[in-house]
């Protein structure tokens, strides 16, 4: 039977009953009489919803205009807007990771009573997404809808992918004179940086360009891979891949900036390293003489994580890098979730990845010394934050199809950082906690109780924060709740730094630099009076700023900057 063809009521009747004969996890039968609320309406009762649990399972088929249980006729009597091609693309937008492949509507207009069904085919999820409506995934248990339970996510979320590696592809048409000269000689460099001490170490320079590039798995037998474009394909080379291959650098806040980074990743992502604003900070230990000086980011964590994006960026998502430079911290995003493990397992450096999504661009990299497969990557980044005294690596904004890297550029609770200066041999798992602790995210009671029992932290569940340990075990309170926030020189310090660093600063700006360093002893009132108390102090008894331009308006700079104005 064809779609659309004249049919009477008793023949589309008894062709559904032998198509779709019974109600199950890959077929339902529905009413919905009024398509003006039911396409994207109630959770759990509307079509969205029962797209999703189905194809959470093996995929199926949904038959509204029916009777629930019985399959009688009953007809679609209001479409609204609907046709079987705007509902389609409305659906797709509605439930996320529905595959687009193999999802249509079929429609049928019964010739002698004028009703109408619709058949929704369903496609099974891709592997390992499954997919969603409202935010949830939905599957059928029994004879009803339900959030998907935790076993069956599980089930998705580890199975197997059968499929070619991606990034060891070979690209028709493509030759040597698609890579680029310098990207290639620099890959030569760090490739015998990387084999310095094997026994071909003297033969590297002494290859041609083609053993070359076998041997340093950028191409497979001469045939140029989707890894090789990637890492040293010329920029107008990018045509090749079926992807977008760019890395895009945004500068977000109160300065906004963009700047796109095409092919070859080898060199660009120096460039987007130099993008980066860094400065210099100096922290003020209390069990010290001297202010210890750290810089907002370290270059090697900035590529380290740069790296992990290009080696894990699921390319047939089509999605480009992303790297969001805020005030206060960098923002790293990749396509594809975290491909095995959760990414504080890898914290330790303990842990070692049994498999990749990319396996033969990794090999390259780590072939070039861009990145490891140990798994030391992670805890590289997490040692050099733990180390300048800064908060962790944060993943916890990712999503099952993104990976969201936050690198912390600044102090978020000056307590936990006056722990780290003054208790360096803490063991990496009570830091963590720690660092759970300053960013408000939960712990486990038995975690707290631990904490607790050290005196490193206070408060009461869930509202911990960290204590100022030193401090306390002299037992004077009153020096305690006094020194809880650095001194003046600290944050005075930071602001000149700033203007050093940029120049001037609107009062918006260094509200940002400042504000959130502040105890949070203090309310946002006090926080304020403290800014402008700084300010103030600075433009008039150190007189080392003044403000540039209107009242209202003006930029802050070192007062020595319009000295030296004729």
């Amino acid at each position: 039977m064809w779609p659309g063809n004249p049919v009477n009521e008793l023949t589309l009747q008894n062709y559904l009953r032998g198509k779709y004969p019974k109600e199950n996890t890959a077929c339902e039968w529905k009413e919905f009489k009024n398509l003006t609320h039911a396409v994207s309406g109630r959770k759990g009762a509307d079509i969205a919803s029962y797209l999703s649990a189905i194809a959470n399972m093996a995929g199926g088929h949904l038959v509204i205009g029916v009777q629930d249980c019985s399959l009688h006729i009953v007809g679609v009597q209001q479409l609204h807007d609907y046709t079987p091609e705007n509902i389609r693309q409305r659906l797709l937008g509605r439930c996320c990771n529905l595959n687009s492949e193999g999802f249509c509507i079929e429609s049928f207009t019964t010739s002698d009573t004028g009703k109408t069904v619709w058949v929704f085919h369903i496609p099974k999820h891709r592997p390992r997404l499954p997919v969603y409506a409202h935010d949830k995934a939905w599957q059928r248990l029994d004879d009803a809808l339900t959030e998907m339970r935790q076993e069956r996510l599980e089930a998705i979320l580890n199975e197997p992918i059968d499929i070619q590696d991606w990034s060891a592809q070979t690209v028709l048409g493509a030759t040597h004179a698609d890579l680029d000269e310098q990207a290639v000689d620099v890959a030569r460099q760090k490739f015998a940086e990387k084999h310095r001490n094997a026994s071909f170490a003297e033969d590297i320079q002494t290859w041609d360009l083609a053993t070359f590039l076998d041997k340093a798995k950028l191409t497979i037998q001469g045939c140029i891979t989707h890894s090789a474009l990637l890492l040293v394909g010329k920029r107008e080379a990018s045509h090749f891949l079926p992807t977008l291959a760019q890395i895009t650098w945004k500068l977000a806040g109160e300065e906004q900036a963009y700047e796109h980074f095409g092919l070859p990743f080898l060199l660009t992502t120096t460039q987007v390293l130099h993008r980066i604003r860094n400065i210099d900070y100096k922290l003020f230990p209390q069990n010290q003489l001297l202010a210890t000086e750290v810089s907002k980011y370290d270059t090697r964590v900035i590529l380290e994580a740069l790296h992990n994006c290009i080696a894990h960026q699921d390319y047939q998502l089509r999605s480009r890098i992303m790297v969001v430079e805020r005030v206060d911290r960098l923002v790293f995003e990749n396509a594809g979730g975290f491909y095995e493990g959760e990414p504080e397992d890898y914290f330790s450096g303990e842990h070692t990845p049994s498999r990749y999504r990319n396996p033969w661009l990794t090999q390259a990299m780590v072939g070039l010394n861009m990145i490891d497969t140990m798994g030391f990557g992670i805890s590289t980044m997490t040692l050099s934050q733990r180390s300048r005294y800064f908060p962790l690596p944060d993943y916890s904004k990712s999503k099952e199809n993104k990976v969201v890297l936050e690198i912390y550029g600044n102090v978020i609770d000056e307590n936990y950082t006056r722990l780290l200066l003054e208790n360096q041999d803490l063991p990496l798992n009570t830091v963590m906690l720690l660092d759970r602790v300053q960013k408000r995210q939960p712990i486990t009671e038995n975690a707290a109780v631990l904490l607790r029992k050290q005196g490193l932290i206070e408060g009461r569940k869930p509202n911990y924060y960290a204590a100022a340990q030193v401090a306390r075990s002299t037992g004077n309170q009153s020096d305690y709740i006094r020194n809880r926030a650095f001194n003046d020189g600290y944050y005075k310090d930071l602001i000149l730094d700033y203007l050093r660093q940029y120049g001037s600063a609107s009062r918006i700006e260094l509200v940002a630099l400042i504000l959130d360093k502040l105890s949070d002893a203090l309310d946002e009132k006090q926080k304020q009076n403290k800014f402008r108390n700084l300010l103030h102090s600075m433009s008039t008894r150190d007189q080392s700023i003044e403000k540039s331009g209107s009242l209202h308006k003006g930029r802050w700079i070192l007062r020595s900057f319009t000295d030296a104005i004729p």
